[in-house]
């Protein structure tokens, strides 16, 4: 299946989706909790309900009524689970994982050909030094983990994905003895970390950070009943304003920001190095952009998921955009890096691909193509916003959405794109 895309300019008005990452931590937190927790304002997209129903399978009793997941009764740590199958969750195997480690006999996880293909071992490493016993194909799913462990010291790298720490610290509180936790090296996609611990404080456990991004001390502790209210997602806010700056300016995207940590808030910043005006008020995002866009080196260190948006900019930039730090992207849903570089010389930018990022320029010759996404929702996403722009492309792959953003493309259509699946 494939969409064609063509030659388009939105205005109006559109909601900004609710947070992905947001949701996936506060369905784990709400389930281990319990006794009615809510998650409000969720986003209910593949990769989340893959979270609702690995949750289930840890026993946890959970309803759902439109945005709203309301945990009656909490994970059942002890319980003999069937195997988990995340789909294409990344974020939700490797979170399932760190709580399945509390169980005492043994539990598999596996996912879709995507997730069979993701790195675990770091963090399967750091639970058998605790005293899980863990088995894998290549340090890759499926994966099966047979605990309990009860905690300990755990050292950890900090350069493939911030998801692993974020497992341990949110399994570390229902240790009997708790963990002190190391980073080795530098840590990428810092803020998610500091999402994770912002989630757990919102459920009554506190995380004492050490060293920042270094060293952590979780004690024992209980996950308390609350209600955690998602904010909206600056990956896909970020997918919007790149349509709104190729596509006429004339769109106003609504959604509370709130007040909890987003890495890919940094993307305001991106734009307006860019030379874009980004105006915020009252719980609304307006831009204005002038006909060509400035260059400049940007550092993804901490949002590899503003690669796509980021990169599609550069069809009006009349200077080089250099995309740096962001070698953790060929480990996302595919290899972004790779196939950034793949696909948009089709449509008329030069891209020269580094280890870590890519610098691309227009060669002033853009021109029509059909682009692969590989399946990989957020890149699907990004090119046909780059296809409204040039007109007559073909886009593959446009079930991805339902990963992040299921409504995507009747949304954008509704703002006047022209973007039909064939």
């Amino acid at each position: 299946m494939n969409c064609k895309v063509e030659k388009s300019k939105i205005s109006g008005e559109i909601n900004c989706p609710s947070n992905k990452s947001y949701t996936h931590r506060g369905i784990f937190l709400a389930s281990l909790a319990g006794n009615n927790s809510k998650v409000e304002n969720a986003l209910l997209s593949a990769d989340t309900k893959a979270t609702i129903e690995a949750c289930r399978r840890f026993g946890a009793i959970i309803e759902v009524d439109n945005s709203t997941i309301v945990v009656k009764e909490s994970i059942k740590i002890g319980a003999k689970v069937p195997e988990i199958n995340t789909e294409n969750s990344g974020t939700t195997i490797r979170i399932a994982i760190g709580i399945a480690s509390l169980f005492s006999e043994k539990i598999t996880l596996t996912g879709d050909s995507s997730i069979q293909k993701r790195p675990m071992q770091p963090l399967l490493d750091a639970l058998s030094s605790i005293g899980a016993k863990c088995s894998s194909k290549e340090g890759k799913p499926p994966v099966t983990i047979e605990g309990s462990v009860s905690g300990g010291e755990i050292k950890i790298p900090g350069n493939l994905s911030s998801q692993f720490i974020s497992s341990l610290l949110i399994s570390a509180p229902l240790t009997q003895n708790g963990i002190n936790l190391s980073i080795e090296g530098e840590l990428v996609s810092k803020p998610y970390l500091d999402a994770t611990i912002a989630t757990m404080r919102k459920f009554g456990v506190t995380v004492q950070t050490l060293i920042p991004y270094k060293k952590y001390n979780i004690s024992p502790q209980i996950y308390k009943n609350a209600t955690f209210t998602v904010p909206i997602d600056f990956s896909s806010l970020a997918l919007l304003l790149s349509f709104t700056v190729l596509n006429g300016n004339s769109v106003i995207i609504k959604g509370s920001m709130g007040n909890l940590p987003q890495g890919d808030e940094a993307f305001i910043d991106f734009l307006e190095q860019l030379g874009v005006s980004v105006n915020i008020n009252d719980d609304e995002i307006k831009v204005k952009s002038p006909d060509k866009l400035k260059g400049g080196v940007f550092d993804l260190r901490n949002s590899p998921d503003l690669l796509p948006p980021l990169a599609i900019l550069s069809l009006i930039s009349s200077e080089p955009i250099e995309i740096v730090n962001v070698k953790h992207a060929r480990l996302k849903e595919t290899d972004r890096i790779a196939i950034l570089s793949r696909e948009l010389p089709k449509i008329g930018i030069n891209v020269e691909e580094k280890e870590d990022g890519l610098i691309l320029e227009s060669s002033g010759n853009l021109k029509s193509a059909e682009l692969n996404s590989e399946n990989d929702h957020r890149l699907f996403m990004a090119f046909c916003i780059a296809g409204t722009y040039i007109g007559d492309c073909i886009v593959t792959d446009p079930k991805s959405v339902e990963v992040s953003y299921p409504s995507f493309i009747q949304e954008m259509n509704r703002l006047g794109a022209k973007i039909a699946v064939i």
